[in-house]
Formats: C-alpha cells, structure tokens, sequence
C-alpha cells in the first residue's frame, strides 16, 4: 500500500472528511502531547509493564495494594494534564457537525476537557471511583487524599507514569501500604475503568455502535488497534466499505485496511484539517 505522508497525507485525510460525518476513535496517542505516555509507542513499547488483571484486582488484597500505591504515585500525571491544539480542534469539527461523535479508548477525560460533547468512554474514567459492594461513585480526587491520609510518608518520588494512571515506584512491601474502604459500605473501591481480564458493559458497547450507524465515514487517532475492543470499529467499517482514516505516529492494526494513513502527531495535524474543513 502507498502510503502519503506530512501535508500530501493531510490533504487526503481532510478530502476523506470533507461533505461527511466522521466519527472519530480514539487511543493513547492523543494524550501524549499532554505529558500522558502511550502504551505501545516508540518508547513505551520498549518497557516491560505488569499492569493490574481484574481477577487479581477482585481476588487479591496484596494485588488491590499494589495497584492504589501505585496509582497513588501516578494520579497526579492525570489530574495535572491538560488538553492541547488537537483536543481543541477536534471540538471544534464536533461543534460545527463535522464529527459525529468520539468513541475512546482513553481513560483521562481530555476530550470532553477540550471541548467534546459525545464522548463514548469505552475502557471508563479514572476521574471515579466505583464501590465493588454498593455501586456508590466518588471522585478520584478525594481517594488520593483518603490514600495519603491512611499512607504518611509512602514515597512517591522517582515514579515513570503509565496512560492507565498507574506508575512505576521504587519498590516497598505492599502489605504496609492501606487500602480505605467505601464510607457507605465498607466495600471494595475500584478505579471506574475496565482492566485487563474485564469485559465493556453492553451498554457502553451499544452506544458506541449508534454512534457508529449515524456516521458516513471513521477516523482513527492516536491507537495501535491492540485491543479488541477499538479494532472492531475499523473491522466493521472495512466491511461495510466506509472510508477509514488513521492518523497516528506508529504502526497500527488497521494499517492494510485504510488507504489514507497520515503519520504524523495529533496536535500537529489535527489542527490543519479543522483550519482546512471549517472554513465558511
């Protein structure tokens, strides 16, 4: 497959774009540019991660502990990162009707603080908290601080940042580090996104596809189409023969399937196709 390049490529995408409604998938990449690593990018892929799995989550105090010390030193990567041109401009091509709609695979919130509307968080939000006992959802914010209440002096420093709020510490023993419960229940807490080993609720998955049946073509941003759960949009898309755009720094499972692949950042390009499609 021929693949254009720079503004060659652009120019493709935006003509991909122009008289149709876009409905925009999202990964990883797009948060970079706002200090959130990638999960497979050129540097990231080269790390051995060992990130949490839903049952050890469940199952496991040690595991629970592991993961909320870890996430202690990671959160605030998430909290303090703000959107930047490409968040923007994609709000942008949203409010004017160009884009239908973002489904992500991103758990950070950076569209909808860029300015996006209908926004489909596939794998959830690390903005909440959910009680594994009552169902009761609290801020993320306020668990950081039951966590540094319950934790005094736990050492955070020297810390290498995950894109799922997790991160690298220099290792001590989890069984000294305390988990609070839920004040309503005394339930298990859990961050309100989806781990390895746990399945997208039906509904979310239902609401991704009426996004998907209302628009005329797909753009993909930012994601490696690793995970299933995002590659079946592109899968469905090639079948139903709707243009496929992909714009993204690394290779990507979609890659044979599009004939428009722009490598190029997201902040760089996307402002350009919205300067390009938004003109009166």
């Amino acid at each position: 497959m021929l693949i254009h390049r720079n503004d060659t490529a652009v120019d493709d995408l935006i003509g991909l774009m122009r008289g149709r409604r876009t409905l925009v998938l999202t990964g990883a990449g797009c948060s970079t540019e706002s200090g959130i690593p990638d999960y497979r990018g050129p540097q990231t892929r080269l790390k051995a991660r060992n990130p949490i799995q839903y049952r050890a989550f469940i199952s496991d105090p040690l595991a629970r502990a592991r993961y909320w010390a870890r996430s202690l030193a990671g959160w605030p990567t998430i909290a303090l990162a703000r959107p930047h041109d490409g968040h923007y401009a994609l709000a942008r091509l949203e409010a004017a009707g160009v884009v239908s709609g973002v489904i992500t695979q991103n758990v950070d919130r950076l569209h909808q603080a860029g300015g996006n509307r209908t926004v489909v968080e596939l794998h959830g939000a690390l903005e909440e908290v959910l009680c594994l006992g009552c169902g009761g959802l609290t801020r993320r914010d306020a668990m950081q601080q039951r966590l540094l209440a319950l934790n005094p002096g736990w050492d955070t420093k020297s810390v290498d940042a995950a894109p799922d709020g997790d991160a690298e510490i220099d290792y001590r023993p989890y069984t000294h580090f305390h988990v609070p419960a839920c004040s309503s229940c005394g339930g298990t807490l859990k961050p309100n996104v989806i781990f390895f080993g746990e399945n997208v609720p039906g509904d979310r998955v239902a609401e991704a596809w009426r996004l998907y049946d209302q628009a005329e073509a797909l753009l993909v941003i930012g994601s490696s189409l690793a995970v299933y759960s995002g590659y079946r949009f592109v899968l469905r898309a090639s079948k139903d023969q709707r243009p496929i755009g992909i714009l993204n720094l690394g290779d990507s499972r979609g890659d044979t399937l599009t004939g428009c692949l722009v490598r190029e950042a997201f902040g760089r390009a996307m402002p350009r196709v919205a300067e390009s499609l938004l003109i009166a």
